[in-house]
């Protein structure tokens, strides 16, 4: 997903493998995640995408220094949805720690580790013993 204020801006859906970098959008307020390759085409997730950061992860907090975690794998999610007009996209950290998108430092290069199952996305294979037993032919 990608927050409100980024609604004007072209977007197209994360893809696993790809590394990303966090980056101001022009003409926004809002921090988010993009191409190097394609810096003006914002990258959107959805809840329970695992990121790897390439070093630990920077933010921007109310002091006048930004301050690191000592984390670099996260997983995207929104807090307050409910709560319109504010930036909800964030990362969880294995503290349980939220950091909104729009706050991580700038340049900060990071990696989709794994997008979440959807509904309907996944087929269960059938086994061997779920499987009809094949037929026998008798000739003659």
């Amino acid at each position: 997903m990608c927050d409100y204020s980024l609604r004007a801006v072209a977007s197209r859906p994360a893809e696993v493998g790809e590394t990303l970098i966090t980056m101001n959008f022009r003409g926004t307020s809002t921090r988010g995640f993009a191409s190097e390759s394609d810096p003006n085409t914002a990258v959107c997730m959805l809840p329970g995408t695992e990121l790897a950061f390439e070093d630990n992860v920077r933010f921007d907090s109310r002091w006048i220094w930004p301050k690191t975690l000592e984390y670099k794998v996260g997983k995207f999610g929104q807090i307050d949805p409910h709560i319109p007009d504010r930036h909800h996209d964030a990362v969880e950290f294995p503290d349980g720690q939220f950091v909104l998108v729009t706050q991580l430092c700038e340049g900060q290069r990071v990696t989709v580790l794994q997008l979440p199952v959807r509904e309907g996305q996944h087929e269960e294979k059938k086994t061997d013993l779920e499987q009809p037993a094949p037929r026998s032919i008798v000739a003659g």
